[in-house]
């Protein structure tokens, strides 16, 4: 059985909450939240205890879940970790580059499990291509949500774009060359909208839009890669796929069309997307990980590869303000 204490119980520490109570073979010993007006809340709507100092939690536990705001995930993880305890923490992985390193390095040299939560990777819409072959040349992503006033401690960079950074680092298997990115803060101190452009090494190129102040949401990346085309919405668990119809496809739609090279057969599918709970998911991958004595799906190396884009792009913008 694996003890398991939430640190932050907030909008999405609830969520979080929720499906580990779901999650077989997992004992929720309790929760830390210094809020006691959300604390008291919590304890009578779960019949959770609620502890009152970090430590203790922490001693009590197999594993911890990090949901709590950014500026406080290195010092719980650094202190769990320490204590050779297993870490989930939500993303970004740390709120400064140094601390994620001090944080990567301390995971490899205790040997623990530490998930960072890129929830988008078991997105239902997203699981229904993994196992497609690819190799994306171009790629483009918007990320739109309405104005919030949670979670804008950070740039829309590290609020929102993380997410689409991770997923892009995961598909395309080559280094990054360059960045180009502006932004402009609007509602905050920090960019609530930004434009990015990254360039890989394999020729690959990748254009990023955020914003936290839209009139409607989108959370979309289209792949554009030899022979065919891949959207992944996000939002609203959809795929589609149109490619150059193969002998073995089937259930698809094609249609002919004539090209400079002759005729060829156009294939459109929608990928069975599967009925599955993104977090519940994540929770379950890290749980796993932990009792198999697997890799984390998006370990701390990958959080911190997450990061060092956002914080490269964050840099870019520094030095790119649109005038207001």
């Amino acid at each position: 059985m694996l003890k398991v204490g939430v640190f932050g119980v907030g909008h999405l520490g609830k969520f979080h909450l929720n499906n580990w109570k779901e999650l077989s073979d997992v004992e929720l010993v309790g929760f830390y939240d210094p809020n006691d007006e959300m604390a008291n809340q919590v304890s009578d709507k779960y019949q959770l205890k609620r502890f009152y100092d970090v430590e203790s939690l922490i001693d009590a536990c197999d594993a911890v879940d990090v949901v709590a705001p950014t500026n406080h995930h290195f010092a719980i993880c650094e202190s769990a970790i320490k204590k050779g305890k297993h870490v989930f923490v939500e993303k970004p992985l740390a709120n400064t580059m140094d601390e994620a390193r001090q944080l990567v390095t301390l995971t490899k040299e205790s040997g623990v499990k530490l998930q960072t939560g890129h929830v988008e990777r078991f997105n239902p819409a997203f699981l229904a291509i993994k196992d497609l072959s690819l190799n994306p040349m171009f790629i483009e992503v918007h990320r739109l949500a309405e104005f919030n006033p949670r979670g804008t401690e950070v740039s829309v960079i590290l609020d929102l774009m993380i997410h689409d950074i991770d997923i892009i680092l995961s598909i395309v298997k080559s280094d990054v060359k360059s960045i180009s990115a502006s932004g402009v803060a609007v509602m905050t101190e920090t960019p609530d909208i930004a434009n990015v452009r990254i360039e890989f090494n394999n020729g690959c190129v990748a254009n990023l839009t955020s914003s936290r102040i839209s009139m409607k949401k989108m959370r979309k990346i289209r792949l554009f890669q030899k022979d065919a085309y891949i959207g992944v919405d996000f939002l609203n668990k959809k795929t589609e796929i149109i490619k150059l119809k193969e002998p073995e496809d089937t259930n698809v739609f094609a249609f002919d069309i004539e090209t400079t090279s002759g005729k060829k057969t156009i294939a459109m599918a929608n990928p069975t997307v599967p009925e599955v709970n993104a977090i519940k998911e994540e929770l379950l991958s890290f749980k796993n990980s932990i009792l198999n004595n697997t890799r984390p799906v998006v370990s701390e190396i990958d959080g911190l590869m997450a990061m060092d884009v956002a914080h490269q792009i964050l840099e870019k913008i520094g030095n790119n303000v649109i005038a207001q």
